[in-house]
């Protein structure tokens, strides 16, 4: 396959806020896991020899496309599992992964989910997020870009891999309380399996997560490395600090405010303090970029009220939470000021007949 130069699968200039990394590692795990990589690259409509690239970044569809490729070569190869669990059964602390690595030098699944919402950017326009309650702990992600809608099996690898996570560096045969995303299997062979791995049935809900005990969040990680993690931990800061350096302003705003918005921390000031640069220099950069601060966040919330109204069953009480507001009245307010629509409008336009 000829490339072209601005190619979708090429190594990106500017690291936006839909590109998605693909690791060489994946080459030996998905070897691991029986799965040929031509097929999966030729059902993805990629190059042949995209997992032997270094830096390899894809938009937001390609990227898709290659879960769903994998999706269906897994069903090829062995139509009784379900691709994540083929890939989870051979998922092991030998394969060199950034997120896998940095979480398995962790103390406990605390640090570890820590240090994966830290660095997630490097790898996916992804906001990984960690709730804790008396006796338990939510991880939750979220995704900075909707302009399409994530692949189930992306979805379900996700939530497998923090649980498989769990049980390779405790050596434990952790179960998670409850597991949930968008939709899954209800009945039938797919939903028995992943009830098999999780130990819990998958539930439907709007955002993707799961739930730990809090003794189990806080299980010592035997795999804890401190010098190696002290060796490693540099050159990630600087590639973070890379990406913030080449990304742009409102990029880097949206994705904080996907991290703030249920907190209602959205004011210009707390997300500067957060981005750690002063509001002039904020508004100045968005104004290079021809937008305002207001503009972002309203974007932000309106595509994110879009995305809850069509495609989930929240109350307007639950979406007005989510997207920071003080109540569904304020939320019902923002909305019809942006669509000139009413939210239940919107969503009576995707109600099933």
């Amino acid at each position: 396959m000829e490339l072209k130069k601005n190619s979708a699968y090429q190594p990106a200039r500017r690291r936006g806020a839909s590109e998605y990394a693909v690791w060489p590692g994946w080459r030996v795990l998905m070897q691991d896991a029986g799965l040929a990589t031509s097929p999966v690259l030729r059902r993805a409509q990629l190059p042949g020899d995209l997992f032997t690239r270094q830096s390899v970044r894809l938009d937001t569809a390609a990227f898709f496309r290659l879960w769903r490729a994998i999706d269906a070569e897994a069903a090829a190869v062995d139509p009784t599992l379900p691709a994540p669990l083929q890939i989870a059964r051979v998922m092991s602390s030998d394969w060199f992964d950034p997120e896998l690595f940095a979480a398995l030098c962790s103390a406990n699944m605390r640090g570890a989910v820590d240090r994966i919402s830290t660095y997630v950017r490097l790898i996916a326009p992804m906001v990984i997020r960690m709730t804790g309650a008396a006796d338990e702990t939510t991880v939750s992600m979220d995704f900075v870009d909707r302009t399409e809608p994530p692949p189930t099996v992306f979805l379900a690898f996700k939530l497998v891999f923090f649980v498989q996570l769990a049980r390779l560096a405790t050596r434990s045969a952790i179960q998670p309380l409850r597991v949930s995303w968008p939709s899954p299997p209800s009945s039938g062979r797919e939903a028995s399996n992943y009830q098999a791995f999780f130990g819990v049935p998958v539930t439907d809900a709007p955002v993707a997560c799961v739930v730990f005990t809090s003794a189990d969040i806080e299980r010592p990680f035997l795999t804890e490395n401190h010098r190696m993690w002290s060796f490693f931990e540099p050159s990630l800061r600087q590639r973070l600090a890379d990406l913030d350096r080449s990304a742009h302003m409102v990029d880097r705003v949206r994705s904080t405010l996907m991290e703030a918005l249920p907190a209602g921390e959205v004011s210009m000031r707390e997300i500067s303090r957060k981005l750690a640069i002063s509001t002039r220099t904020l508004q100045r950069r968005l104004q290079e970029e021809g937008t305002s601060f207001q503009q972002t966040l309203d974007t932000l919330r309106s595509s994110l009220a879009h995305h809850y109204l069509r495609h989930t069953e929240m109350s307007s009480a639950e979406i007005s939470f989510l997207l920071g507001f003080e109540d569904a009245n304020s939320f019902a307010r923002a909305f019809h000021a942006w669509t000139g629509r009413t939210p239940q409008a919107v969503r009576t336009d995707t109600a099933p007949v």
